[in-house]
């Protein structure tokens, strides 16, 4: 069977989404919506019943989204979402990310192919902006610029090891997305450039300096976020 052209006027992107990738994206839109509050026990069949859909594809969603940290399974219990960082455990997050991740930079500066070095820089060119409207989708551009501006250098470090682990635990940082600024984006901007201009020049102490710098930059911009987070609810069944 081919595949159907989009239908003018269509918002979504022009290849077809899987079944699969649709109802991933949907229930991973509640849940980073908080419309699924963070530590609340996941309903696979009103799940299915509210998209109209089998349990099949919701439960292959939810295993995706517990790779990607925003679900947790427990024995006997199903899924539940994944509770917001406590302030103890987005200090060590950023602790741990400095470590790794100005390491990582460092690496890269040595590693990095030229094509490699080329594409991190032209990454760090790119306009971090913010979509319109609100909520998760009002930052899904600035965080996909982010994430894949520090995917590539983990790539260039030449080591998966450290790549995979970046990658989980940048997972951590999703639930608190709707209390982080976007102010913050121009100041990002200008920090990845000085990132990625050590990166090419094959500096890995400056690298380094300027990774650990940009993480520390962006925990003091993220931090006021816990001044505005709800008191922690107890796990509770969806209605």
């Amino acid at each position: 069977m081919t595949q159907q052209e989009p239908r003018e006027g269509r918002l979504r992107p022009a290849r077809r989404l899987t079944l699969t990738e649709d109802v991933y994206e949907s229930i991973k839109t509640l849940v980073m919506d908080h419309i699924l509050p963070p530590g609340e026990r996941v309903n696979i069949d009103a799940l299915a019943r509210e998209l109209d859909v089998s349990p099949t594809p919701v439960r292959e969603a939810l295993a995706r989204l517990e790779a990607d940290g925003l679900v947790r399974k427990r024995p006997l219990s199903g899924y539940t979402t994944t509770p917001l960082l406590s302030r103890a455990e987005f200090d060590d997050l950023f602790a741990v990310r400095q470590l790794l991740e100005g390491a990582t930079a460092g690496r890269a500066a040595t590693h990095a192919s030229v094509e490699a070095r080329q594409r991190i820089s032209a990454e760090a060119a790119a306009s971090i902006d913010v979509e319109a409207g609100d909520g998760y989708r009002r930052h899904a551009a600035f965080t996909a610029l982010d994430a894949t501006f520090h995917d590539l250098i983990a790539e260039a470090s030449g080591s998966p090891l450290l790549r995979d682990t970046i990658t989980r635990l940048h997972s951590h940082l999703h639930l608190h997305r709707l209390y982080f600024p976007v102010t913050g984006a121009l100041d990002t901007n200008t920090e990845h450039q000085r990132i990625a201009a050590a990166i090419v020049a094959g500096d890995a102490a400056a690298a380094t300096a300027a990774m650990r710098a940009h993480l520390s930059a962006a925990r003091e911009r993220h931090l006021p976020a816990f001044d505005r987070l709800p008191a922690p609810a107890a796990p509770r069944d969806p209605a």
